[in-house]
């Protein structure tokens, strides 16, 4: 037996299904705790239908030695079944053990860790279709139990209101399977008239059963009555130790006395489906252009004001982390890149060392353009033998300069190709990047789809930015190079200039060999196994250098791509 605190009995309570198939899952899952939790006393019983009752779990577990004994719903939401029915089952043993401690926990709601399965089922059914259709062309709908209490039906809303905003879905829409209006078969129905190219179907539902079949049937004949929208169905939350994990959770909170408020689903607290990055974000105010701007008649006014302004809403269930927010918040200040507000001038010991770079090489066969990418990249890799096995195609640096101008988004493969970018140069342009491999939602998708993440990441790329302006960034990742060629193929996607430099034995040569061959997009590459993500970044660099300078001095006249001799506007890096 454990000891302290953690030392208690747990006893599941099911609601219990007429389903054999249901029952026998939520029996999986029981297992799936006892090996997780190999010292505890664990029983289960239900509700109705099946066997054991939830009285005779509480007994058993009593009988076997438990002290204390934490008995959890094993419900998502705490409609009758969980306010009424299954407390009683409690009370009604309680007096045959007065020398045991019983405690009550609270359903499994909207839990961070069940949000986490609600997207990995989500990612696998979208996985399975053959169609690349991006969230914002796709509507979420989700499946709920429906009950008289309003208050359950409404978590059913503010989980697919999460879900929604937390993936990128166009929309979202609710319905449920009995009680609560508007039932399956009508709001799939409705859902599937609302003009979006994909519905994804998901039931918030622990376990399979009567209903989940009957959600499951209804989309199979609404599918064909709408042949122009896909109809996707995804898994209901099933067998999972995230699942377990929970019921553990809730069975602690009982027995100290915890309630979960709202605050604990606070993006800046806990991660979230899509606002993972957000958690401890440090704290500022946002309102600076409008502070003061009535003048003095409200000066007392704005001074409270300004002073609360600092602060973030959820301030007060922070206050134990001001500390290190503070010390964040100088750390960000002290990195925050500075602007250029002239032509872009090389530190010295840089400057020397493109002088050397000049002097050693012969360069009158190239314009500005191409000079300033090739030198760049011998600078990146110390070897002059790399100039011969560059391809640029006839209009990659026109194309990669005007994008940058015109607010393109960088894409990188890796962080490490993200990294090399100058931030000054970024911050000067305006320009934001990209970097999706180390994404929850990416690792998903590459499990799902059988992907590298780093491939991973660029087909989350193109669902995310398919019509917006890219400059892909590839130094890493030949799966990175050929699946963009496929999009670039079979999906028409149209990125304004690919950047292929990865490096390494496996597929690499072959891969960009494939880059150099399109002819449907602007592209830099290199012959062989050399390359990496200083490479990557270096051309970046080089073209964001080119940019800056001609938004400061004027165009070019001369065309950049341009392999005949020309003076070139000498630019290079920082140190």
């Amino acid at each position: 037996m454990l000891e302290g605190m953690d030392d208690f009995g747990l006893v599941i309570a099911g609601h219990g299904s007429r389903d054999a198939d249901g029952t026998r899952e939520f029996e999986e899952a029981l297992m799936l705790l006892k090996q997780r939790q190999p010292d505890r006393v664990i029983t289960h019983g239900f509700l109705e239908f099946a066997t054991p009752t939830i009285d005779e779990a509480l007994r058993k577990n009593a009988r076997m030695g438990s002290r204390k004994i934490v008995m959890v719903p094993g419900i998502l939401f705490a409609a009758s079944h969980g306010k009424n029915d299954m407390p009683v089952e409690l009370l009604s043993v309680k007096p045959e053990f007065p020398e045991i401690e019983f405690h009550y926990g609270g359903p499994m709601g909207i839990h961070p860790l069940l949000l986490e399965l609600f997207q990995e089922r989500i990612i696998s059914a979208e996985a399975q279709s053959a169609q690349m259709i991006p969230r914002h062309e796709s509507l979420l709908v989700v499946v709920g139990r429906g009950t008289t209490d309003p208050d359950v039906n409404s978590n059913v809303n503010k989980l697919a209101r999460m879900v929604e905003e937390g993936m990128g879905f166009g929309s979202s829409y609710v319905c449920y399977s009995g009680t609560a209006k508007p039932l399956v078969a009508d709001g799939i129905a409705r859902a599937a008239q609302m003009g979006y190219r994909r519905v994804v179907v998901i039931p918030y539902f622990l376990f399979t059963g009567i209903l989940i079949k009957r959600i499951y049937s209804a989309i199979d004949k609404i599918q064909p009555k709408f042949p122009d929208v896909e109809v996707l169905k995804a898994g209901y939350l099933g067998v999972h130790h995230h699942v377990t994990d929970v019921w553990v959770e809730k069975a602690r909170e009982a027995l100290v006395g915890i309630n979960s408020s709202n605050c604990s689903l606070c993006k800046y607290r806990t991660q979230i489906v899509g606002y993972e990055g957000e958690v401890g974000k440090v704290q500022e105010a946002h309102h600076h252009h409008v502070r003061g701007i009535l003048g003095d008649t409200h000066t007392h006014h704005h001074g409270t004001e300004a002073a609360n302004s600092h602060s973030h809403p959820h301030m007060h269930d922070h206050t134990a982390d001001v500390g290190h927010t503070l010390e964040h918040s100088h750390a960000h200040e002290h990195k925050s890149a500075v602007k250029f507000s002239s032509a872009y001038v090389p530190h010295p010991i840089e400057a020397e060392s493109f002088q050397l770079i000049e002097a050693n090489y012969d360069w009158s066969a190239y314009s500005s353009g191409v000079k300033a990418i090739l030198q760049r990249l011998v600078h990146t890799s110390g070897d002059f033998g790399i100039v011969e096995d560059v391809f640029l195609s006839p209009t990659a640096i026109q194309q990669g300069v005007k994008a940058l101008l015109d607010g393109a988004i960088i894409v990188t493969d890796v962080t490490m190709a993200q990294s090399g970018l100058k931030r000054s140069l970024l911050s000067s342009l305006e320009l934001t990047t990209s970097c999706l491999v180390h994404d929850p939602e990416t690792h998903l998708l590459a499990e799902a789809s059988g992907l590298t993440r780093s491939a991973a990441g660029i087909r989350r790329a193109f669902l995310q930015h398919q019509n917006d302006q890219i400059i892909l960034t590839i130094g890493d990742a030949p799966t990175a190079i050929r699946e963009t060629l496929r999009l670039i193929q079979q999906e028409q996607w149209q990125p304004r200039l690919v950047i292929g430099l990865p490096v390494g034995f496996v597929g690499t040569r072959e891969s960009k060999q494939e880059l150099q061959e399109c002819q449907l997009v602007p592209r830099i590459t290199n012959r062989g196994t050399r390359g990496g993500s200083n490479w990557a970044a270096a051309v970046v660099n080089a073209l964001m250098i080119q940019a800056w300078n001609q938004k400061v001095l004027g165009p070019h006249t001369k065309e950049l791509n341009s392999t005949s001799a020309s003076q070139p506007l000498m630019v290079y890096d920082e140190a």
